[in-house]
């Protein structure tokens, strides 16, 4: 049980139509009534549940009135976090909410840690783990699958999946369990057979799920993708036509892009960070070197490289020098400037130089081939399947590691029944993989861990 009230800004700071104080525990309505004088005597104590109250904060030492709210009463436990929970609806600016913030903390709250209102909703049991991780991703997408996705695990779709795999697996132990703590009566037990076979299903639904966690993680954190290719080549034209606005300077001066230009743009609902590097090439320029250098960074960093050649020009030492680099990326070849001249580049020249890597021509300047490149983006992070809401997908790193030590327990207890080693030691792996699955919905999670999740969030959520 958690005593104590906390108090936090939950809106962001800035000028806007709205700006909420929001308090949560059990003295959260005995600490606001302190300093709230409703416009018709209403008492706060006394109102429902639920419902909204027009009056003024007022500092209680000198009778000043603060701003004029409206103040939402939400009782426990239909609230966020399934206790007393008061929200202070203010005007939108930096100063009414510092101030009566401040009164609120002087009145008995303190001021709430980073995702602390949602880590309470996690400890008063109205979410599991998996839910309270999905709050701070739907505030974080970045496109509607991202978001479609983050709701789907807020509503319970992914703890449901877990939920049922660890009842699966308790119900194997409880057998395996039973045949060792009473060897001797006569109690139903599964045949080798079924045990193999139930384990085996069981660590078929986990393999899944590892398989899809690469695809639900680029939804959730978007790919890295770096345009690379040596001075005017059309790099940063290739940016300005994917964003549909001119936000990277283009010059026919070789060496113009001397930093780094990272953008998000939304390509099929994946958020696709992409990166305008500096054009790769030897230079004695002190200023264009280090934006060398920074490019190289980034390419060894991305998810997807866009490598960019010059139809007109053709392919040349420094088009060979960075091919080189491509071995072990993921990338797609653009072969840009089509609209001057597509017949400088040898098709069997240019195989040669990336091997089985995709190609397309396009001309960033009048937009030729930008639908087949975000279509061949899409074919290559997802192979083909799944589409956002098609099936559940996990997001984060800390459940596919969790999922991959689960599937590594139920593997050994296999090995384990095959072997035919005694029954308690593949119960121990089955308990442990059962544990595993727990720690994503956060019934066997360390309280460090707890930590670390929600120091993510933002003050107030």
């Amino acid at each position: 049980m958690i005593y104590d009230t906390i108090a936090a800004i939950s809106t962001p700071l800035g000028e806007g139509g709205i700006g909420i104080v929001r308090v949560s525990g059990n003295e959260a309505i005995n600490i606001v009534e302190k300093i709230f004088r409703s416009q018709r005597g209403v008492k706060l104590h006394e109102v429902g549940s639920h419902t909204l109250s027009l009056g003024y904060i007022v500092n209680p030492e000198n009778g000043e009135v603060v701003d004029e709210v409206l103040i939402s009463v939400m009782r426990k436990p239909r609230s966020y976090t399934a206790e007393d929970v008061v929200e202070i609806n203010c005007h939108g600016g930096i100063v009414p909410l510092r101030r009566t913030l401040e009164l609120v903390l002087r009145s008995g709250a303190r001021l709430a840690e980073p995702g602390e209102f949602t880590k309470r909703a996690f400890l008063n049991g109205r979410i599991d783990l998996a839910q309270a991780e999905s709050v701070i991703d739907i505030i974080r997408a970045k496109t509607d699958a991202g978001l479609d996705l983050a709701l789907n695990q807020l509503q319970g779709k992914l703890s449901e999946k877990i939920t049922n795999l660890r009842s699966e697996l308790l119900e194997i132990l409880a057998f395996v369990e039973a045949s060792i703590d009473f060897p001797e009566e006569e109690i139903e037990e599964l045949s080798e057979g079924e045990l193999v076979s139930r384990c085996k299903k069981v660590k078929e639904e986990i393999s899944k799920l590892i398989r899809e966690a690469d695809k639900g993680k680029v939804y959730r954190e978007g790919l890295s993708t770096v345009i690379i290719g040596r001075p005017n080549v059309g790099k940063s034209s290739l940016l300005n036509a994917l964003l549909k606005e001119k936000r990277a300077i283009v010059t026919d001066i070789p060496g113009t892009t001397r930093d780094i230009i990272e953008e998000i743009i939304n390509v099929g609902g994946i958020p696709l960070r992409i990166i305008d590097t500096a054009g790769i090439r030897e230079t004695e320029d002190v200023v264009e070197k280090m934006g060398v250098e920074r490019s190289r960074e980034f390419f060894a960093k991305a998810d997807l490289v866009l490598f960019v050649l010059d139809a007109y020009t053709g392919i040349t030492k420094e088009d060979i020098e960075i091919a080189n680099m491509l071995r072990d990326k993921k990338a797609i070849v653009l072969i840009n400037k089509i609209d001057l001249d597509e017949g400088r580049i040898d098709p069997a020249e240019l195989r040669k130089l990336v091997g089985d890597k995709p190609y397309l021509k396009i001309s960033a300047t009048e937009e030729i081939g930008l639908e087949e490149l975000e279509n061949k983006i899409l074919e290559m992070v997802f192979e083909g399947e799944v589409q956002v809401g098609e099936k559940t997908l996990v997001t984060r790193l800390r459940h596919k590691e969790a999922l991959q030590k689960a599937q590594a327990h139920i593997m050994d207890a296999l090995k384990s029944i095959e072997e035919g080693m005694p029954a308690d030691l593949y119960a121990i792996d089955l308990k442990a993989a059962w544990e595993a699955l727990g720690e994503i919905t956060g019934e066997t999670v360390e309280e460090d861990i707890l930590d670390r999740i929600f120091a993510e969030f933002c003050i107030g959520k």
